[in-house]
């Protein structure tokens, strides 16, 4: 079954066409989709394989694993983000501002709520693009250590479906160009700090408190779960953090585009 027909079945048929939209506009720049795909792969042998050497075997639960191990599942899940946060914001702003794309799509029956819905579901997908190339390369070089892995991507799909949702609701409240500062200002630090190189237990007390706020710590934590086949009741609730992250982006961002579209 491909993509396309998968989304089918599970966005309403006008969210469809808007998903399917962009497929077609990306025909002829699908290079463009793997511009955030190199980043977290850079990471990965710059502090997974590189600072891995000195780390060595790293203290995780009741268990020891390999640094890169370690690391690698953290930097799948922002794989995830970046795609999702890449196409959910720019190419979402320049649609809404620029090119009044969607004005003349609220001239057919399609709504602000399909809009909304078939946008973070492309956004979903590319971040899942960026998640299946990345665990590639992850299991390429040793760094999967459980058959279960093949769980990280509906994990990564869940992660992109939240941040795409939370990067359109941010992109209807953005003026100009220049707002789009405020979207590294917020990735870097969940980037940084959702307990993608470290531990959450390392972290002191107020850290490890923000930490829970961080929607890609709760992405991190199922993806990390899966590669490494680590299960725990807790996975479950950060599922559910995810999903009402993703439910309040759409509502916000629907919400807006109609507020800022519809007289």
């Amino acid at each position: 079954m491909s993509a396309v027909a998968l989304v089918r079945g599970l966005v309403p048929e006008r969210a469809h066409l808007v998903y399917l939209r962009n497929v077609l506009a990306y025909k002829r720049a699908w290079r463009v989709i793997f511009s955030g795909f190199f980043e977290p792969v850079f990471y990965l042998f710059a502090a997974g394989i590189g600072l891995g050497e000195l780390v060595g075997v790293l203290d995780f639960g009741e268990r020891s694993v390999d640094y890169a191990t370690f690391v690698a599942p953290a930097l799948l899940a922002a794989s995830a983000m970046n795609g999702s946060v890449a196409d959910s914001t720019f190419n979402v702003f320049e649609k809404l501002k620029w090119t009044r794309l969607y004005e003349s799509m609220l001239a057919t029956p399609i709504s602000a709520r399909d809009i909304a819905l078939g946008e973070i579901a492309w956004s979903q997908t590319r971040g899942l693009i960026y998640g299946v190339a990345f665990l590639v390369v992850a299991t390429v070089f040793g760094l999967v250590e459980s058959w279960a892995a093949v769980l990280a991507l509906p994990a990564a799909s869940l992660v992109g479906f939240a941040f795409g949702g939370l990067g359109m609701a941010a992109t209807t409240y953005m003026r100009n160009w220049q707002d789009f500062d405020y979207v590294n200002l917020v990735t870097l630090p969940l980037f940084l700090f959702s307990a993608t190189f470290y531990p959450l237990e390392v972290y002191p007390d107020w850290a490890q408190q923000v930490a829970l706020v961080s929607p890609l710590y709760h992405g991190v934590e199922l993806i990390r779960a899966a590669t490494l086949g680590i299960w725990s009741p807790w996975l479950v609730g950060h599922a559910v953090v995810l999903t009402g992250v993703a439910a309040i982006g759409l509502t916000v961002a629907s919400r807006r585009i109609q507020r800022l579209l519809v007289v």
